[in-house]
């Protein structure tokens, strides 16, 4: 017998949203160890907040919608609020009870600069990695260090002599005509971003104002155990590099993969000092390579090379998922936040995919 259709709405209902979501999906283990990692951060939350006064939206709620954004590649705070007033799958992962009005986009411009002020990301990464670590999925001896471009939001028509008033100059499009102008970081900067640097990795490329993300993963499983975020010059990736493994180094001796972009004598005499072996790609097209037969007779060094693609993957996630390919944020600080807090949520989609997580 044909079923007819109800237009009367239902007034109650009886499901919880607990039971809406099927018990395989894979947001449950995600959702697992975000709560695991937030709990461990409850005592910082409470230092960023007043004990007086009115309740606020609680942190655990915004980073949780921050961890669903990335995940679902929403493009902006506004979005993901509208995602969140209709879609029970997110209102269920934030923990939004399901007849609770969400709360207003601002919300997340006025709690920011208190999540970077408390280095909320930083502690979100060190509680991920730790329960990667408590699961044995770290190897805490074989690493890969590598750099990549985060494009600034800023227009190349924005960078403009830094002694120059605005005098209305306009070129096509009504923007300044830059063409046979020489701009350099030194006599120009951006209006928009004025931390951005004009910068380009390799010859043949095009220069574009950008910050530099920096990793270290874990050579066994592709995890990521350290990050930053620096101006982007020639020098940022091996002086960020010596930082992050210093921190990543828990042995007493340790081994690191690089491209031939850290194949300097300063870098590789840096490393071993902090006793990390560079098992660093070997630059001979112009000039002698600072790494010998010393290192590359090793077996040691082919597994190092091969291992190194590994990091490539985080890059490729955190771009076309993560929505780092093209910054929304200006400045290094929260530029660098953003980059800390996306490369934890990497991890936890790849641990869940190495098993972690109980479903509940």
């Amino acid at each position: 017998m044909r079923g007819t259709p109800i237009d009367q709405e239902t007034m109650f209902s009886y499901v919880p949203l607990e039971k809406r979501i099927p018990a395989d999906h894979p947001l449950r283990a995600i959702r697992a160890m975000t709560d695991e990692a937030l709990t461990a951060l409850s005592r910082k939350f409470d230092r960023l907040y007043e004990p007086m006064g009115r309740r606020s939206i609680p942190p655990e709620y915004l980073l949780r919608a921050l961890v669903i954004q990335i995940l679902y590649s929403v493009r902006s705070e506004r979005l993901l609020m509208e995602q969140i007033q209709y879609n029970l799958l997110f209102r269920w992962f934030v923990g939004l009870p399901q007849d609770e009005a969400v709360w207003d986009v601002t919300v997340f411009t006025k709690n920011r600069d208190r999540l970077l002020r408390g280095e909320v990301a930083e502690a979100f990464f060190r509680q991920v990695s730790s329960q990667a670590r408590a699961a044995g999925l770290l190897s805490d001896e074989h690493f890969t260090v590598d750099g990549t471009l985060l494009e600034a939001c800023a227009g190349q028509k924005s960078f403009r002599p830094k002694d120059e008033k605005d005098s209305g100059d306009a070129g096509s499009g009504g923007g300044r005509d830059f063409h046979g102008e020489r701009r350099t970081n030194e006599t120009h900067a951006s209006t928009t971003d004025d931390e951005a640097r004009l910068y380009k990795k390799s010859p043949g490329k095009e220069a574009k104002l950008c910050y530099l993300g920096h990793v270290v993963a874990d050579n066994r499983h592709g995890l990521l155990v350290g990050t930053r975020t620096t101006l982007a010059t020639g020098t940022a990736e091996r002086e960020a590099a010596e930082k992050m493994l210093r921190r990543a180094r828990r042995r007493r001796r340790a081994t690191v993969g690089a491209d031939k972009g850290y194949d300097s004598r300063a870098f590789v005499e840096g490393a071993r000092a902090i006793g990390v072996t560079p098992h660093v790609a070997q630059n001979t097209s112009n000039r002698s390579s600072a790494i010998d037969e010393r290192t590359t007779r090793h077996a040691g060094y082919e597994i190092s090379q091969w291992k190194r693609k590994l990091v490539e993957q985080p890059f490729g996630w955190m771009k076309t998922v993560g929505l780092m390919r093209k910054l929304r944020h200006r400045g290094r600080r929260k530029v660098g936040w953003t980059f800390t807090f996306t490369a934890a949520v990497y991890n936890l989609v790849r641990m869940r995919t190495l098993g972690l997580g109980v479903a509940t």
